[in-house]
């Protein structure tokens, strides 16, 4: 049997076989990609639902590979303004914020910290991103080429946490600023809207998040311009003076975590948002166009937000009014006294900006769950966008009155994570598969070509090590991360958690790829 018609009677057995068991309407073509009309046929209660969100414009696809000729989005500028308006919201200029009230950092030192780390962050989002075109298929599904087609589902169980996570922070960061401007909005009662809005948009899947996306920063960067005016006029900048000594460099570390945290959280959802771009789309102008959407608005809000912290040491009004509303107070305090109406009304729109930061979060937390089992696969996408919503209120709710600890541990945690998967899927790309020609996209569904899992969950283990020896949090200090700075020491766990992973993943795929040959 030729090469090429063993991968397709490889590829129809395996889909054959699921088909039977678990979805009866979805057959694939040659290459493993699956036309959009497979959602539709049958008399299966999937079927049923799949045709009735048609009808509504909604998006049918879940993981399956996208077909070349269904990849029919050629605007390379939806993948630039996709992030740009996920990222000019209030949730970035709340990383700014906390240099100085939890990391008792400068503005100089911020400043930096702000500038090169986020470089550092976006790098693997950008690279991440070329893939879609390329092969056609979600972050979590590329995933299973590096991680195997079981150890990718412990990596999806982090990708639903950092979904939920981020999510829950990002909308109680908005009920704040709801609550400033009317304290009759209860927390709860502001989380459900921004809840509800981010569902409607997620509803309908890849189009209509792009084509919301496009539009929702122009709004918000104009509104912190507005805020950047106004702080600006009424002079409570501070230029702090940097700190010096080994408490300097504890603080330093432990910010840098929660802005690589941050930046690097679009990492695992990258290729969601580029895998309906034709195949022959330059990987170049993809990854400048991520590149520009990501730094600029990280860069312009955390700086904003940090300037305006600063005002937090010396000015009593700034004082209380984070103390009070924390992040939302902050910018009640710029716009409401100056602009009165109006600056309430920049602040209700700086509240819904958080839908745009939680799309991507709740859109790609759909292919993580249903890569988990192929149980979850015969559910359709857009119930389970249903399903996350309801779980991340339940979670935010709660975490209300505790944000400012809860945005802290939470990014930090996360930086970790995605340090390892970086730390597993770059050398596996560059080292093992050569670069892009290493791949067989037809495989991504089955088990038997793909890696056995054995050295990317090993490397894992040894990640979480790096990871816990290198943390200071208030509830763990590691051993290492304790001999740095002063009191809570200084957090490098990510460096850590990267170095331990890359260097045994390296040792341990060489040694599986002898023993296995896959």
């Amino acid at each position: 049997m030729a090469s090429s018609e063993k991968v397709a009677y490889d590829v129809e057995y395996q889909y054959n076989r699921t088909d039977e068991k678990h979805r009866s309407s979805i057959i694939p073509d040659q290459t493993g990609a699956v036309p959009g009309e497979s959602f539709v046929t049958g008399d299966s209660l999937y079927s049923k639902l799949q045709r009735l969100a048609g009808r509504f414009g909604v998006e049918q696809r879940g993981i399956e590979r996208v077909p070349e000729d269904e990849r029919t989005d050629k605007s390379t500028l939806k993948v630039g303004t996709m992030w740009l308006a996920a990222n000019m919201v209030v949730s970035s200029f709340a990383i700014g914020v906390l240099a100085v009230p939890v990391f008792s950092l400068g503005f100089v030192d911020s400043c930096l910290v702000i500038i090169f780390i986020n470089l550092l962050g976006i790098m693997p989002v950008c690279f991440f991103s070329t893939f879609g075109p390329r092969f056609g298929m979600r972050q979590m599904i590329l995933s299973r080429f590096w991680f195997g087609y079981w150890g990718v589902k412990v990596i999806a169980i982090f990708n639903c946490l950092a979904c939920l996570g981020w999510s829950s922070v990002n909308v109680i960061v908005g009920a704040q600023l709801l609550h400033a401007v009317n304290p009759n909005v209860p927390g709860y009662a502001g989380i459900i809207i921004i809840a509800a809005c981010t569902f409607l948009i997620t509803l309908f899947g890849y189009k209509v998040v792009h084509m919301y996306e496009m539009i929702s920063w122009v709004p918000c960067f104009i509104i912190f311009l507005i805020v950047l005016g106004e702080f600006a006029h009424h002079g409570s900048f501070e230029n702090l003076p940097m700190g010096s000594g080994e408490g300097e460099t504890g603080s330093i570390l432990s910010f840098a975590a929660s802005v690589f945290g941050f930046a690097t959280g679009w990492s695992s959802y990258a290729s969601d948002y580029t895998c309906y771009q034709p195949v022959n789309t330059s990987r170049r102008k993809v990854f400048l166009y991520v590149f520009v959407g990501l730094i600029f608005p990280l860069w312009f809000t955390e700086m904003l937000g940090l300037a305006i912290a600063t005002a937090i040491v010396n000015d009593p009004a700034y004082a209380a009014a984070y103390h009070s509303d924390a992040v939302g107070g902050l910018l009640h305090q710029v716009l409401v006294p100056p602009l009165g109406g109006f600056g309430k009304f920049c602040l209700v729109i700086l509240a819904l900006s958080i839908v745009g930061n939680n799309c991507p979060n709740i859109y790609s937390l759909t292919f993580s769950l249903q890569i988990l089992t192929h149980y979850a696969q015969k559910v359709p996408r857009f119930l389970w966008t249903l399903v996350g919503t309801i779980i991340y209120c339940a979670i935010a709710i709660p975490g209300y009155s505790h944000f400012e600890d809860v945005l802290e541990d939470f990014m930090l945690v996360i930086g970790y994570w995605l340090a390892i998967y970086e730390a597993i899927a770059l050398p596996e790309h560059f080292i093992f598969r050569h670069g892009f020609g290493g791949y067989t996209p037809a495989h991504y569904d089955q088990p038997k070509y793909l890696p056995p899992s054995i050295a990317a969950l090993g490397a894992f283990c040894f990640g979480v090590l790096g990871a816990v020896m290198g943390m200071a949090q208030v509830w763990f200090i590691g051993p290492i991360g304790k001999l740095i700075g002063i009191g809570y020491g200084g957090d490098i766990g990510f460096e850590l958690a990267f170095c331990f992973a890359f260097v045994t993943y390296v040792t341990f795929r060489s040694i599986e790829i002898r023993y296995f040959h896959r």
